[in-house]
């Protein structure tokens, strides 16, 4: 799995004019499902995201998680983080998972968050979105559960 974490104090996601999602402080997380992605990659990318230490403590330190902040988290799914563009100019999307794979992963990994105590909100899955976000510091982190990064 691929994600684009940002730091925000707000961010909203619409499809057709109609908003699928919002969240006030926490985190953006696009999430790219790779072929080879299984329940592990889930797990490892979940626990790393909650935990990641991107917040400031009262002297400007980026000593805490979202877990610590009571924040939330608005996740949309992006196949097109999984992009090859070594090669040509038109991006590959061969490492990227096939639909239906990717949209029970997509959801298996929303569930974790949430079962972990976090305030969810969504995207809608395979839809023509329209994200909106206010970066915070700007913070924004990439991750790879494969480790390509």
């Amino acid at each position: 799995m691929r994600a684009v974490i940002q730091r925000v104090t707000s961010a909203k996601v619409t499809v057709d004019d109609r908003q699928t999602g919002a969240i006030g402080e926490g985190l953006l997380v696009l999430l790219g499902v790779h072929k080879d992605d299984e329940q592990g990659d889930i797990t490892w990318l979940a626990d790393k995201i909650i935990n990641l230490r991107i917040f400031e403590d009262e002297d400007g330190k980026m000593n805490h998680s979202l877990v610590d902040t009571g924040g939330s988290m608005l996740i949309v799914s992006q196949f097109t983080l999984l992009a090859d563009c070594r090669k040509g100019r038109r991006p590959s999307w061969s490492e990227a998972a096939p639909p239906d794979k990717a949209r029970q992963l997509y959801e298996e990994f929303i569930q974790a968050i949430a079962d972990s105590g976090i305030t969810t909100a969504t995207g809608e899955f395979q839809a023509m979105m329209e994200v909106s976000l206010v970066n915070s510091g700007p913070v924004t982190i990439l991750l790879d559960s494969h480790k390509k990064f």
